[in-house]
C-alpha cells in the first residue's frame, strides 16, 4: 500500500515550545513524619479545576512538572487527615517544603458522604458528562450512555443526531458489534465511571470513520493501597434478571490497578407484531398478513475487564486493557402465528413457526500502549498495539406448518443452518504531543489490519422454491488494511481558539464470496479535515463553530451475502455491492453563563448506509438489507439547561428539534426512488437531588420524549420514558443500596411503518423496558479515599471563601 500523505504531514513544522516550570515538596502530619503515597493536586484559582495531580513517593516527596507560569492553589489529602491549600504564583522553579497535614478524621467522612451532582460540561469538541457518585452512576454502563446529553436509544442502539454512535473506554475504541457492545455495557458496573464524553463531530485523532463517539472514563484510584466492591443486582420485567460483580482496585507508588468482572444471566421476552399488505400491478391488495412473534432469550453472558498502568520512572508509563466478553450457550427462541387473509380481510390460510437460534460467543482484546514523557517540558511520544480475536457459532433449526381457513394441515416446511464466523483485528500507531506558546500540537500515524472468514451451510431444505432457489451454503472472506496519518493544532489568541486537524486514509478492501464467485476490491485514499473555531463573549459565554469530513464504511457483516431466515417468508440478507459513504458535519454553538447551550447543526450524509426492508408482492416476502442511499440530510436545533437550582437540586434539560430525510432506490416498485422524512422533537429532563442533610441519601426523576425519526424506509412513532431512582449510602459508607423502576409510562416502545408505491408494511415490538432494579454494593479495603480529593477541594474552598 502507498500513503503519500505521511510524507507530506510528516513534514509539517512544529511550532514554538513554550516555557513551564516544576513545583516539588513533601507532605508530613503535625509530628514531621512523612505521609507515603499522599495525593498532591494543583487547582486552577478561578474554578477549581483540576490541573495535575501526583502521589508522594515512600518518604512524602512529590514533584509536579509541566506547569505553565500562573497563580494556583496547591492541595494535599490523605486519608484521615484535613487537607490545606497553599497559594502560589508560579513563575519559576519552586521548593515548597513540607505541607503539613492535621488529622480530622470526622470531617473527612462527612465530605465523603456528601458526594456530587451530576455535571454537565461543555468543551470546544465535546459535551462531557459527570456521573461519579450520583445515582446514575449504581445502574451499568449502558444505562448510563442512553442518559447521556443528546444520546437517543432506537431500537436499542445508541445515537446521536441520527447517527450510531462508536463507544471508546478510556480513548480505545471497543472492537464488537452492536449487539456485543449492549452485552459489554450492561455487565459494566456504572460506580467505576467517572465521565462520559459525548463527541458528535469528533477531532483528527479519532477514526474517520468512528462518527459520533460515546468515550468512557473510568474512576481513578486516588488512593494508595487496596480496595474492591462487591455488586448484586436483581431486575423484574417480565422476566426476573440477575448480575453478579466485583472490582478491585490497587495503587502503589508505580502501579494502578484495576479489574471488574460481571456474570449477567438474562432471560428476556419481546412480543413484536408485523403487519404485511401485498398490493398488486392495479394496486390493489390481495393479501393482508399479520404476524405475532414471541421472542424469549436466555443468555449467560459475562464481562471482564482489566486496566494496568505501570510507571517504571517519572517519564514512563505503560499501561495494557484487556476486555473479556463471553457469551456461552445463548439460545433465542420464536414463536410465529400467522393469519394470511385476501384482500376482503378473509382468511385464506395460517402459518406456525417455530424456530431456534443457539450462540456461542467468545471475544477477547488487549491493548498494549507506551508513553514517553520529552525533555521539552509537556512533550510526549505516545505507541500503541491493539489485537482483536472474536469467535461467534451459530446453529439454526426452523420449522413451519400450513393450515387451510379450516384449519387443516396443508404442508409443512423445514430447513437447519449451521453458521461460523472468525475475526482478528490488529492495530499499531504512533502519536507525537508537544505544548506550543499558547496551544498545543499533535500528529500521528495508525495502521489497521481485519481478517474476517465466516461460512454458512445450509442442510435438510425441504423446498426449492423461492427464496431458496440458490445455492444458500457460502464462505466469505474479507480483508481489510487501512493506513492512516493526521497532524492537528490548537491554538489561543486572546478571545479566540482554533483547533484545526487534517487526517488522510488509504484503505484496501477484498470481500470474496465462494459460492457467488465474486470479489468485491476497493481501494481509496482520502482526506479528512476537521476544524472548532471558538470566541468568547465576555466571562461565562462563547461561539464555537466545528466542521468535520467524515467516513461510514461498509461492516463486514453487511457485505456478507449470507441469508438469516425468521421463516421462508421473512428475512434478512448481507449486499456485497456496498460501498463507503462521505459525510459533512457542521456545527454552530452559543454558550450562554455555561449553563445555557445553543446548537445549530447540519450535516450531508451523502451515499448513507441505510438498513432498509422491502416487500416482494409476487413471491410474497418480507426482506431486510443494507443498501447506500442516493441522498440524505439531516439538520436541527438543539438547546442543553444544565444547572443547580438549588444546592441540592441539579437539573439537565435538552431539547432538539430536527429533520432527517434519505432517498433511496425502490427495488421493489414502480418507481425509481422515494424519499423518506421527517421533522420532529427529542426532550430530555433529568433532576437529581440530595435528599438528605449528609448527602447520603440521593433522588434521580427523568422523563423522555420522542416524536418519532427516520430508520431506513420506516418512519418511528413517538415514545416517552418516565424514570425514578433512589440511592442511599449505608454504614459509613461501606455499602450503597439503590431502587430504580423504568418506562412507568409503558410508552417506551415505537411503531415502525413503510408505507409508499406498493409497500405496506409494519412492525411492532415490547420489548421490557419497564422495570424495576434493585442493586446493592458493598466496598471493602481503603474505599473511603475513593475520589476524596474532589469533594476535600471544594469543602477547603468554601471554607476560603468565607473568610
Amino acid at each position: 500500500m502507498r500513503y503519500p500523505i505521511f510524507i507530506i504531514l510528516g513534514l509539517l513544522p512544529l511550532l514554538c515550545i513554550g516555557q513551564s516550570y516544576k513545583v516539588s515538596g513533601s507532605v508530613k502530619d503535625a509530628e514531621g513524619k512523612p505521609l507515603p503515597y499522599a495525593n498532591v493536586i494543583l487547582l486552577q484559582v478561578p474554578d477549581s479545576t483540576q490541573i495535575k495531580g501526583i502521589s508522594a513517593d515512600d518518604n512524602g516527596r512529590f514533584i509536579l512538572s509541566d506547569i505553565a507560569p500562573d497563580v494556583y492553589y496547591l492541595q494535599a489529602a490523605y486519608f484521615g487527615y484535613s487537607s490545606v491549600l497553599v497559594g502560589l504564583d508560579i513563575q519559576r522553579d519552586i521548593e515548597i517544603g513540607a505541607i503539613v497535614l492535621e488529622p480530622d478524621s470526622e470531617w473527612l467522612d462527612e465530605v465523603l458522604l456528601m458526594g456530587k451532582q451530576p455535571q454537565i460540561e461543555r468543551k470546544p469538541d465535546r459535551i462531557v458528562f459527570t456521573v461519579e457518585n450520583t445515582v446514575v452512576s449504581e445502574g451499568n454502563a449502558f444505562d448510563i450512555l442512553r442518559r447521556s446529553p443528546g444520546v437517543i436509544v432506537s431500537n436499542e442502539n445508541m445515537e446521536i443526531r441520527g447517527q450510531q454512535a462508536t463507544v471508546y473506554l478510556n480513548n480505545r475504541k471497543i472492537q464488537l458489534s452492536q449487539d456485543e457492545i449492549r452485552d459489554f455495557l450492561r455487565g459494566l458496573s456504572g460506580n467505576m465511571i467517572s465521565a462520559v464524553e459525548v463527541i458528535p463531530n469528533p477531532p483528527a485523532s479519532y477514526q474517520a470513520e468512528d462518527g459520533p463517539i460515546l468515550n468512557i472514563q473510568t474512576s481513578t484510584n486516588v488512593a494508595p493501597g487496596y480496595k474492591g466492591n462487591i455488586r448484586v443486582q436483581a431486575e423484574q420485567s417480565v422476566f426476573p434478571k440477575y448480575s453478579l460483580g466485583t472490582g478491585h482496585y490497587f495503587k502503589s507508588e508505580k502501579f494502578n490497578f484495576f479489574a471488574n468482572y460481571t456474570v449477567n444471566p438474562r432471560k428476556e421476552f419481546v412480543d413484536s407484531e408485523i403487519g404485511i399488505r401485498f398490493i398488486d400491478p392495479s394496486n390493489t391488495i390481495f393479501a393482508d398478513w399479520n404476524t405475532e412473534n414471541d421472542i424469549i432469550t436466555r443468555s449467560w453472558a459475562q464481562q471482564g475487564t482489566m486496566i494496568l498502568d505501570y510507571n517504571p520512572s517519572e517519564r514512563d508509563l505503560l499501561n495494557l486493557t484487556a476486555n473479556l466478553s463471553y457469551s456461552p450457550n445463548k439460545e433465542i427462541r420464536n414463536e410465529v402465528f400467522t393469519e394470511m387473509r385476501n384482500g376482503l380481510g378473509q382468511i385464506d390460510s395460517t402459518l406456525q413457526n417455530e424456530s431456534s437460534l443457539d450462540d456461542d460467543l467468545f471475544n477477547i482484546s488487549t491493548d498494549l500502549s507506551y508513553e514517553r514523557k520529552l525533555k521539552k517540558e509537556g512533550s510526549f511520544v505516545k505507541l500503541n498495539a491493539h489485537y482483536t480475536y472474536y469467535d461467534f457459532s451459530r446453529q439454526q433449526i426452523g420449522a413451519s406448518d400450513y393450515f387451510d381457513s379450516a384449519g387443516q394441515f396443508i404442508r409443512t416446511f423445514g430447513f437447519s443452518t449451521d453458521a461460523r464466523q472468525d475475526i482478528g483485528i490488529l492495530t499499531g500507531q504512533f502519536d507525537f504531543y508537544t505544548p506550543t506558546e499558547s496551544g498545543n500540537f499533535e500528529t500521528g500515524i495508525r495502521g489497521s489490519s481485519i481478517r474476517s472468514n465466516s461460512t454458512i451451510n445450509y442442510f435438510d431444505v425441504n423446498n426449492t422454491q423461492p427464496p431458496f432457489d440458490i445455492a444458500l451454503s457460502d464462505v466469505f472472506e474479507y480483508d481489510e488494511e487501512v493506513g492512516a496519518v493526521y497532524a492537528s493544532f490548537y491554538q489561543d489568541w486572546g478571545k479566540w481558539s482554533l483547533k484545526a486537524g487534517l487526517r488522510g486514509e488509504q484503505t484496501h478492501v477484498e470481500a470474496r464470496s465462494i459460492a457467488l464467485n465474486e470479489i468485491n476490491t476497493q481501494d481509496y485514499f482520502e482526506l479528512f479535515p476537521s476544524f472548532f473555531l471558538n470566541r468568547k463573549l465576555g466571562e461565562d459565554n462563547s461561539i464555537t463553530l466545528d466542521y468535520s469530513r467524515g467516513l461510514t464504511r461498509p461492516k463486514y457483516s453487511d457485505l456478507n451475502p449470507f441469508r438469516y431466515f425468521l421463516n421462508e417468508n421473512d428475512f434478512d440478507e448481507g449486499n456485497p455491492n456496498l460501498v463507503p459513504n462521505f459525510s459533512h458535519n457542521f456545527n454552530l454553538n452559543l454558550t450562554i453563563k455555561d449553563t445555557y447551550f445553543i446548537d445549530f447543526y447540519y450535516r450531508d450524509n451523502g451515499a448513507f448506509i441505510s438498513r432498509l426492508t422491502f416487500q416482494d408482492n409476487q413471491n410474497q416476502t418480507l426482506r431486510e438489507i443494507k443498501q447506500n442511499v442516493l441522498e440524505s440530510t439531516s439538520y436541527g436545533v438543539d438547546l442543553t439547561l444544565a444547572t443547580s437550582i438549588t444546592p441540592k437540586w441539579y437539573l439537565y434539560f435538552y431539547n432538539s428539534v430536527f429533520y432527517e430525510d434519505e432517498t433511496f432506490l425502490a427495488v421493489e416498485s414502480a418507481i425509481d426512488s422515494f424519499t423518506n422524512k421527517v421533522s420532529g422533537y427529542y426532550g430530555s429532563l433529568s433532576n437529581s437531588f440530595t435528599l438528605s442533610k449528609d448527602g447520603s441519601f440521593k433522588g434521580d426523576a427523568s422523563i423522555t420524549y420522542l416524536s418519532g425519526f427516520l430508520y431506513g424506509s420506516f418512519q418511528v412513532s413517538e415514545t416517552a420514558a418516565l424514570n425514578l431512582g433512589l440511592r442511599k449510602s449505608l454504614w459509613n459508607n461501606k455499602a450503597v443500596l439503590s431502587l430504580a423502576a423504568e418506562d412507568l409510562l409503558r410508552k417506551a416502545n415505537p411503531t415502525f411503518v413503510s408505507r409508499y408505491a406498493n409497500q405496506d408494511n409494519t412492525f411492532f415490538g415490547r420489548r421490557e423496558t419497564q422495570l424495576v432494579r434493585l442493586s446493592f454494593t458493598y466496598n471493602f479495603g481503603n474505599f473511603k479515599l475513593n475520589n476524596a480529593d474532589g469533594e476535600i477541594q471544594k469543602k477547603e474552598l468554601q471554607r476560603l471563601d468565607n473568610e
